[in-house]
């Protein structure tokens, strides 16, 4: 079967995380994002993807400062509710009920509950007419220890971080499994 180019949501899973950022004007943001990546490792840079019409993008630019947040799957409510559009004067921590991590480097806060949290800054950002990539630069990157061994090694099964893709019934989360070796 032959699909359209658009249709790749569909065949590739894509990450799901939360980034966190705070407006000018001090309001906490928090929203889904799919189209993240490394790049090249072992880099300490990221892109993230983002439609021009984004609070989170806005709070990017005016600070230079974001939190890349990774879920566990049991987050998934919280995380729909952030993926509602809210006015820029919504904190969405209060409406998703999520409270903040303490972040070393920069002002945005991480999200308490998630399995990582990597605190960022803009290095650049590349503009096209229906789209912008952010570059970060990762400067701090923490793990919970409720999900990391001594050795820094994630225990995928019981930190169960969010993936999804979409169908014709729209989002459908997915987490790793262990395959058999």
């Amino acid at each position: 079967m032959i699909l359209k180019p658009s249709m790749r949501s569909q065949v590739l899973p894509m990450p799901v995380v939360l980034i966190s950022t705070v407006s000018k004007d001090g309001v906490r943001n928090a929203a889904p994002w799919g189209c993240i990546m490394p790049i090249l490792r072992p880099l300490d840079e990221i892109a993230i993807a983002s439609w021009l019409k984004r609070d989170t993008l806005d709070n990017i630019r005016d600070t230079g400062e974001f939190v890349v947040n990774v879920p566990t799957v049991e987050m998934a409510e919280a995380v729909d509710i952030c993926a509602k559009s809210f006015p820029p004067e919504v904190d969405e921590f209060e409406e998703a009920g999520l409270l903040p991590h303490p972040s070393a480097k920069v002002a945005p806060p991480g999200i308490d509950g998630c399995i990582a949290w990597m605190e960022c800054e803009l290095v650049e950002e590349i503009l096209r007419e229906r789209f912008s990539l952010i570059i970060g630069k990762v400067v701090c990157l923490e793990g919970n220890d409720a999900f990391f061994d001594d050795g820094g090694g994630m225990d995928y099964e019981k930190a169960r971080p969010m993936s999804m893709i979409l169908g014709p019934d729209g989002v459908c989360y997915t987490h790793p499994a262990r395959g058999n070796r």
